[in-house]
């Protein structure tokens, strides 16, 4: 686990620190008691932060399960007046929505946030979901950091402004601000809260409809009471110019504007949204008086600009508004876009610089599975068994490093929606297809996050399937953090380790078995057998266990180096076409050869040549 001791630096020193390490910060500095989270990118390192100095603080830190358990963990701390934190990635915020939602309805007690790290252009996402929308729908407003330092202070503020409203506070970063390093002026540690106490008031925490609708008529007073407060958030400014076009910007978008407005040489008056969720309505009156021209720049969709219309009409003012029609809705942000956006609206000429002309033509490089990746192995196995039997499954996938079985050769991904969602389809497919087995593949980290209801429910519901989980005994993904099936927690202790095939048969599956993928033909066997089991009308559950390769190398679990030896290589390029190791690459000859710096020894390829022309070294 890194060490990130960083974080605890003395107040008014200077520190250089990762956006998602200055939020940790801010949490720390208010003295939080408690915080959770699942891991997922760009937001894991706020977690992993915490967790790193939880015994040097005396909190408690964990990694929950998902999103909904961490959240409803940490609401129940702020519930009993113990300041806390929970963090996710922006689909995360979806599985977390049902108490989010009702979170605004109770209010709690102590400092509540919420951080969603949103990812525009999808880095690592499977979509790129704006969750200021969801600040809007449930009544819980929203701060935007623009940098770290501001990472660290709104997180900070958002917790203060949290237990004064008695209302939870969604925190949404943007992976330029998680991911990008800063200097970050450091504040004084507040002594952590860590001990609440929570009286019998069930009228306030119990919402059953003849309560709810109380706490909607409350809901609906505290909206109004925020929209005030956040007129005087301190984040909130106006950089006055003597010019008749506003700048409207929020979070990183300000920068972006700043910098913009430079580069074209115009100039604007700026209004900065830290807060763009209520947007400040007083605070609006207020930037708009002397107005002709209006954008907004924000990352990615309008929710600012929507609000500012709103308000605009509301208000009978007539004015030019911009945004998302000169900036686009989709991607990150960038200084020449910006920069266009503000030529346009100015009427004055700029183009972005043409880019430097390298003549260099980089072969483009799709990503791969790592050399011994022990989920190459299983999908080759499955490939092998589902040849050999004469079938055509359907393979319904999920979320993770296995996503990159969708790529030829294997090709074994025919759908990827959602965590957990493998299983989930998988029970509809096997129900509506009926001349095809359906094998659902996930993994470790995801079978414990969100693949338990679906098995259930197809055990339950007679839904034959495979279910392959792919165990490399950590959730490598976003960098290696524990869960049930490693047995240790986020803190660096000791939990109780959950074995995926005791679960699975607890829950009644029909066939379970456990095989390591690098016994290639123990694997294509076993999953022949599980193949069997689902056209037979059963569930199978199949557990592919050998640890991460990269996580082996880590811990100097160093294997054996192979070679091809070229007299007995016939050129057949199974090890290159079937198993497309990209330790193996074609040589002299057009005969493969093995990189032996790439090679993590695991001697899966020896097994399936069929000339056995690939042997161990020494």
């Amino acid at each position: 686990m890194p060490k990130r001791k960083t974080i605890l630096g003395e107040s008014g020193s200077i520190a250089f620190l990762l956006g998602n390490e200055a939020i940790a910060r801010g949490a720390i500095e208010h003295g939080i008691g408690v915080a959770a989270a699942y891991p997922g990118t760009p937001s894991s390192e706020i977690i992993e932060s915490l967790a790193s100095v939880a015994s040097d603080l005396g909190i408690y830190v964990e990694w929950s399960v998902n999103e909904k358990t961490a959240f409803e963990l940490a609401y129940a701390a702020a519930m009993s007046g113990v300041p806390s934190l929970t963090a996710m990635k922006h689909v995360g915020l979806n599985v977390a929505a049902d108490p989010l939602m009702t979170s605004a309805y109770t209010g709690v007690k102590a400092g509540f946030i919420i951080v969603t790290a949103d990812d525009p252009y999808m880095h690592s996402s499977q979509n790129e979901q704006d969750n200021r929308w969801t600040g809007l729908h449930a009544y819980i407003p929203v701060l935007e950091p623009a940098n770290p330092q501001e990472a660290k202070d709104l997180t900070y503020l958002g917790l203060e402004y949290s237990e004064k409203l008695g209302h939870p506070i969604i925190l949404r970063s943007v992976t330029r601000v998680s991911h990008a390093r800063g200097l970050v002026r450091l504040g004084p540690l507040r002594p952590p809260r860590t001990v609440g106490s929570f009286p019998r008031e069930p009228q306030k925490w119990a919402v059953v409809p003849a309560h709810a609708r109380k706490m909607k008529i409350d809901v609906l007073r505290r909206w109004r009471e925020i929209e005030d407060v956040f007129a005087e958030f301190p984040y909130n400014k106006i950089d006055d110019s003597n010019s008749n076009i506003l700048i409207v910007a929020s979070g990183i978008g300000y920068l972006y504007a700043k910098d913009a407005l430079k580069i074209v040489g115009v100039k604007a008056k700026i209004l900065k949204v830290s807060t763009p969720v209520p947007l400040p309505r007083k605070l609006v009156e207020k930037a708009v008086n002397g107005i002709e021209k209006i954008l907004v720049v924000e990352e990615t969709d309008p929710v600012v600009e929507m609000q500012l219309k709103s308000i605009l009409f509301d208000l009978h003012i007539d004015v030019e508004v911009h945004g998302a029609d000169y900036l686009g809705r989709r991607g990150e942000l960038t200084i020449d876009r910006v920069a266009e956006a503000i030529a346009k609206i100015a009427g004055v000429s700029w183009s972005p610089p043409k880019p430097i002309e390298v003549p260099i033509n980089v072969p483009p490089r799709k990503p791969i599975l790592c050399p011994g990746c022990p989920h190459r192995a299983t999908f080759y196995a499955l490939i092998m068994a589902a040849r050999e039997l004469g079938v055509d499954p359907i393979y319904s996938g999920d979320i993770g490093c296995y996503s990159l079985g969708i790529d030829p050769p294997f090709n074994a991904q025919d759908t990827i929606t959602n965590m957990g969602g493998s299983i989930g389809l998988a029970n509809g497919f096997s129900h509506t297809v009926k001349n095809r087995p359906v094998v659902a593949i996930l993994g470790d980290s995801t079978f414990f996050h969100a693949g338990l209801p679906p098995l259930l429910n197809a055990v339950y519901n007679r839904a034959p399937m495979l279910v392959l989980v792919l165990d490399n005994e950590t959730t490598a993904m976003t960098g290696f953090q524990p869960h049930p099936g490693t047995g240790l927690t986020a803190m660096g202790g000791k939990g109780r380790k959950i074995l995926i095939e005791e679960v699975a048969k607890a829950m009644g599956a029909d066939y379970v078995d456990v095989f390591d993928p690098y016994d290639v033909r123990r694997a294509i066997e076993s999953i022949k057998t599980g193949l069997k089991a689902a056209m037979d009308g059963g569930v199978a559950v199949l557990v592919a266990r050998r640890v991460c390769s990269l996580l082996a190398t880590r811990l100097g679990l160093a294997r054996d180096r192979y070679f091809i030896d070229s007299n007995r290589c016939v050129g057949c390029s199974v090890c290159t076409n079937i198993l497309a190791c990209p330790a193996i690459v074609i040589g002299e000859g057009n005969k493969p050869r093995i990189i032996e710096s790439l090679c993590s020894g695991c001697g899966v390829c020896a097994q399936i040549c069929p000339f056995q022309a690939i042997a161990k070294r020494g």
